[in-house]
């Protein structure tokens, strides 16, 4: 990176601008520009592998099974994320959905579920995937339609479907969320552990996205999962889908940050090395403008992560108001600022191959996935009304004194 000065930011310890020169180091020596994209089923396992085998996937479980601390870090998955996003798209989408996978197991399952499931994905030798969304019900998870009716002593019957997963199709367990019925709407789902090949599932369909990643449909016809399975209480399932975003939420802006940075420093470079009517391309002041918006919202994005990750590792119970705006900005700054690098580069941005043409078609998912830009507003209002009324509730109880 060109610019690391970030890393002196007071947001992190010496442990962390230890991990990302570490890891930054690392990913340019094992990753950068040696990803085979044309075959992301075994370009995702690959990474898995080398990723797990070089321990950058501690990160992704507590250290009573092998992990990195004692509970999440979100500023190191932040800075994996960052870190690997800016070399590679694919390698930062491994890393992302080893924690997302089995982010609900991590903070919600038995020990014994802990001690089976987590040891595997941390060394790279088991791949973890999140089903949440379904056809009707993304982001308005109480839509969910997926159910879970009991089958008999101590298991469940899983029947529905699952689209837009990630690892779909080449993960060796799911998590999956399903109406189990305890009560109405969000209050009724609980999750449950399904391993890859439990009778019952089967993939549907694979996607296919502009910029490639192992995505499916996933179809559960009287799937039997055992109760010890379960992840959480009976209809906990929504509190241990939002508990989980609320780790992993900042992740993705910290994802759509590394682009973003990669954008820039691929612009410099080039607007640099370029020549226009006798002079190279940063000597143009509408170059120098487009440069400066764009430094300018990789650090605010990078403020407003690392903020997010920082109060979360602070004791926050809930940081739902500062991810979403960290997702929210740094994903749609991201994209302005490759595009603006695209813009730079001319005629060459757009020709395949191209660094920063790969990372538009990357970016454009990010606005989307795991809450779209849209959905975070709404959290973000919501919340601020919330604390709104909060505030007004206590003063209405405790009137000032003429």
């Amino acid at each position: 990176m060109i610019d690391s000065s970030f890393l002196a930011w007071p947001f992190f310890e010496d442990r962390h601008r230890h991990f990302a020169a570490s890891l930054n180091a690392w990913a340019g020596d094992a990753i950068g520009g040696k990803v085979d994209h044309h075959d992301v089923d075994a370009a995702c396992r690959s990474l898995v592998r080398s990723l797990g085998e070089a321990g950058w996937l501690r990160a992704s479980v507590p250290e009573a099974y092998g992990g990195l601390t004692p509970s999440y870090d979100v500023r190191t998955l932040c800075l994996a994320r960052e870190t690997l996003a800016y070399h590679d798209g694919l390698a930062d989408f491994a890393f992302a959905m080893q924690g997302l996978g089995t982010g609900p197991i991590t903070l919600f399952a038995s020990d014994d579920m802990k001690q089976r499931y987590l040891p595997p994905v941390m060394r790279g030798e088991a791949i973890a995937a999140f089903a949440l969304s379904e056809p009707e019900a993304g982001s308005d998870v109480a839509a969910m339609s997926t159910t879970a009716t009991p089958d008999g002593p101590g298991h469940v019957r899983l029947d529905g479907v699952k689209t837009w997963i990630s690892n779909g199709g080449i993960a060796d367990h799911y998590v999956v969320f399903a109406r189990s019925g305890e009560a109405p709407g969000a209050r009724g789902l609980s999750a449950y552990i399904v391993d890859a090949d439990t009778p019952g599932l089967t993939i549907e369909s694979r996607i296919e996205v502009i910029a490639p990643h192992p995505l499916a449909t996933l179809r559960f016809e009287g799937c039997r999962v055992p109760l010890t399975k379960r992840v959480g209480e009976p209809g906990g399932g929504f509190k241990v889908a939002m508990a989980t975003l609320d780790v992993f939420r900042s992740t993705v802006g910290a994802a759509a940050l590394g682009f973003a940075r990669r954008a820039l420093d691929d612009a410099i470079t080039h607007a640099a090395s370029r020549h226009l009517f006798g002079a190279p391309l940063s000597d143009l002041q509408m170059t120098q403008a487009a440069l400066a918006d764009m430094a300018t919202a990789v650090d605010t994005s990078a403020l407003l992560v690392y903020r997010a990750a920082w109060t979360k590792d602070g004791g926050a119970a809930r940081v739902t108001r500062e991810a979403a705006m960290a997702k929210m900005h740094a994903t749609e700054s991201a994209q302005t600022v490759i595009d603006k690098a695209m813009q730079i580069f001319g005629g060459l941005g757009v020709t395949k191959g191209v660094k920063v043409e790969e990372l538009y078609r990357e970016i454009r998912a990010l606005r989307i996935y795991e809450g779209a830009t849209e959905v975070q507003k709404i959290v973000i209002a919501r919340e601020l009304i919330k604390m709104a009324e909060a505030k007004h509730a206590r003063l209405s109880s405790h009137p000032a004194k003429g």
